[in-house]
């Protein structure tokens, strides 16, 4: 599938219009393949972690398997490219090649909120290059993971920020929950403003931050008790992270349309 498409330029017909605040669905019309958006209660709580032991568990499962970032801010230039490391970590657990300018279509200098990095390179972060991007993914992948920036509502230019993107993604949620003093709180916060957005958690990470955070065991009990979502594991603070090290905690084999073992695998 490709963006000349009927299918796909119907899609992008319907979003062009001054970029449009409600358009359909980047999944519309697509196959149902497992794909997700990964979000966070903050910035820097493993996102990426999480992202990319999803990638990982899927290409074990034997599917093709890619992951996107759509925006990153904190890229520095290496070999004539921008390169920045969470957007190079999850292409490196998947096994689809893209091109760089779909997996991010934004790729920002500066390491600052998004919509500061873009405004300091004249640039105006929309939707429309972002779904385009997330379309041709999709049609060449069995399988997509979307990660976020910072927290589910951080800004991306004015008037549209992250949780605006994912909204119009229109794609199941998973939250990570970065585990420290006040995560309870920003979890059922983060968890609420997804839900506002008519979207779906299916699931959702404990991933350690501290060494030894005092009650670790009582604040993930809590969090069960109130996010009407499986726990899908808890990450412990590990000495090399990588996405199989983290993988090897969670347990993913529940989320809708999770692909089933490949015969070959």
């Amino acid at each position: 599938m490709s963006l000349d498409d009927p299918i796909v330029a119907d899609v992008l017909a319907d979003l062009a219009p001054a970029v449009q605040r409600q358009p359909a669905p980047a999944g519309a019309g697509l196959p149902s393949r497992f794909a997700c958006f990964v979000t966070g209660t903050d910035t820097e709580i493993g996102k990426t972690l999480t992202s990319s032991a999803l990638l990982h568990a899927l290409v074990a499962r034997g599917v093709r398997a890619c992951g996107m970032k759509p925006v990153a801010a904190g890229a520095e230039m290496r070999d004539g490219e921008l390169h920045n490391e969470d957007a190079d970590s999850l292409i490196a657990a998947g096994n689809v090649s893209m091109l760089r300018s779909l997996t991010t279509p934004y790729m920002l200098k500066e390491p600052a909120a998004p919509h500061i990095a873009a405004a300091l390179e004249g640039v105006s972060i929309e939707s429309v290059p972002i779904l385009a991007a997330y379309l041709e993914i999709a049609a060449a992948s069995d399988a997509v993971v979307v990660e976020g920036v910072g927290g589910f509502r951080v800004p991306l230019s004015i008037g549209f920020d992250s949780a605006d993107l994912a909204q119009q993604l229109d794609l199941p949620v998973i939250l990570v929950v970065g585990m420290r003093l006040g995560c309870i709180s920003q979890a059922l916060l983060t968890l609420e403003a997804i839900e506002a957005r008519g979207l779906t958690v299916i699931g959702w990470v404990a991933n350690t931050l501290e060494v030894e955070m005092r009650f670790l065991d009582e604040n993930i009990d809590a969090l069960i008790e109130r996010i009407p979502a499986p726990l899908l594991g808890r990450v412990p603070r590990l000495a090399q992270p990588s996405a199989a090290a983290a993988a090897s905690h969670l347990d993913f084999t529940g989320l809708p349309n999770w692909p089933a073992q490949h015969p070959n695998n």
